[in-house]
């Protein structure tokens, strides 16, 4: 029997924990997980670590190379992206709108900026957390989760919204 392609897109803003949870995600369907953050070019790495929000032209490139990535994936793939803006989520959906799924990991900026101050070795600075609050357009198609909960809690409460 082959599985239906499914592309998860693990979205929020920094430190909502997309890479813990979409690891743990991907480990349970058996599809492969990609942290969008290692698909930043330089540029836009650099400018974030000097405490600079990417704009929306930053940001392009790299949401369309994570779109590419997510076509070429056969069994689908558990993608960790920000996915801040409607318009960012189209760009990733392009092509595969029957099979992407966005689940949105939110928390209050109080309990995120907890956790980036906690966070060590990141790129993304603490200073960005509330442009990233500002940009974010919470979606109206997907599925939403909040954080507040252990990851093994998160984890269940998605694939009981996804049905698996």
């Amino acid at each position: 029997m082959v599985k239906e392609k499914r592309v998860l897109i693990i979205m929020g803003v920094s430190g909502t924990g997309k890479s813990t949870i979409g690891q743990l995600l991907s480990e349970h369907l058996e599809i492969p997980f990609f942290d969008g953050d290692d698909f930043h070019p330089k540029e836009n790495v650099v400018k974030m670590s000097a405490g600079k929000p990417l704009n929306d032209e930053d940001r392009k490139g790299w949401l369309m190379t994570l779109n590419q990535l997510a076509k070429k994936q056969p069994t689908g793939a558990v993608i960790a992206c920000s996915a801040l803006k409607e318009k960012y989520r189209q760009l990733l959906r392009n092509g595969l709108e029957d099979s992407m799924v966005f689940i949105h990991l939110e928390g209050s900026f109080e309990l995120i900026k907890s956790r980036l101050e906690r966070r060590k070795g990141h790129f993304m600075p603490l200073q960005l957390l509330q442009s990233q609050f500002d940009t974010l357009e919470a979606p109206s198609n997907a599925i939403t989760v909040s954080v507040s909960e252990p990851p093994e809690n998160i984890l269940q409460n998605v694939l009981t919204q996804l049905k698996t």
